[in-house]
């Protein structure tokens, strides 16, 4: 799955499977830009692609903020002169009892989650148009409503997953004519710093992984092979589509 001249740009990709997803891609040959809040923490996985011979940049964005994806996508284009890839991947993740929740915990999350993915796939889509080809994939999670699961004290996190997977059908419908492809992917449990508050509690933690057939927690890296297969043309003819990688939690 060689992504050699390939451009990608990985959003929340300082740690976890952002991180992972960067490594991934940049083995793979693409150029990778590296993407997050901390412009520090980018150049530290910019560096460790460097030093596997691989070519990546590192930007400071808020992906909840319109004018500093711009610059993030104008900053690409001038460094590498295309978009190939966009992996929207920036989100969080916070444990709030829904009655308890304020406005700002929604906004904040919805902000980062579902508009920071519309902010970035619209900004690099119109890079895309031009050149009549591009690959979109949005992180959503199986906490994503319908078949997915709901998970207490995340309702503002489940909304903003489930309003992703939908975004992700209605741009690959209005985004084929492009031939940009568009594709979500749901994970399970994965081993990120988002499953920490799990992990402090033993009983909790214990509960979770038993509705999973695998009875363990996913691998990043597991993550960033599919991540890696859509992105690459051995998937020329997906898209629209939402894979579960998850241990069988669904199917369970």
């Amino acid at each position: 799955m060689d992504l050699k001249g390939k451009v990608a740009i990985i959003t929340g990709a300082r740690r976890g499977m952002g991180r992972s997803h960067a490594l991934k891609l940049a083995k793979e040959g693409a150029k990778v830009v590296v993407s997050d809040i901390s412009q520090e923490e980018c150049q530290k996985v910019v560096e460790k692609i460097k030093k596997g011979k691989g070519k990546a940049l590192a930007i400071k964005c808020d992906v909840s903020k319109k004018e500093e994806v711009e610059e993030m996508v104008r900053k690409t284009i001038e460094k590498f002169g295309k978009v190939d890839i966009l992996v929207n991947n920036a989100g969080i993740a916070q444990f709030v009892p829904f009655l308890e929740m304020t406005e700002e915990d929604w906004d904040r999350t919805l902000d980062i989650n579902l508009k920071g993915y519309f902010l970035c796939a619209q900004a690099v889509a119109k890079e895309m148009a031009k050149q009549k080809s591009g690959v979109i994939i949005n992180i959503a999670s199986v906490a994503m409503g319908q078949q997915g699961i709901g998970f207490p004290n995340l309702v503002h996190y489940c909304a903003s997953k489930g309003g992703i997977v939908g975004m992700t059908e209605a741009l690959a419908v209005e985004l084929a004519p492009y031939n940009i492809r568009v594709n979500a992917i749901s994970p399970g449990m994965i081993e990120t710093p988002m499953i920490d508050p799990l992990k402090s509690d033993p009983k909790m933690m214990e509960a979770m992984l038993s509705k999973v057939p695998m009875h363990r927690v996913g691998k990043p890296e597991e993550v960033s092979n599919l991540v890696l297969f859509l992105a690459s043309d051995k998937s020329s003819y997906i898209t629209g589509s939402t894979i579960v990688i998850d241990g069988g939690w669904l199917a369970g």
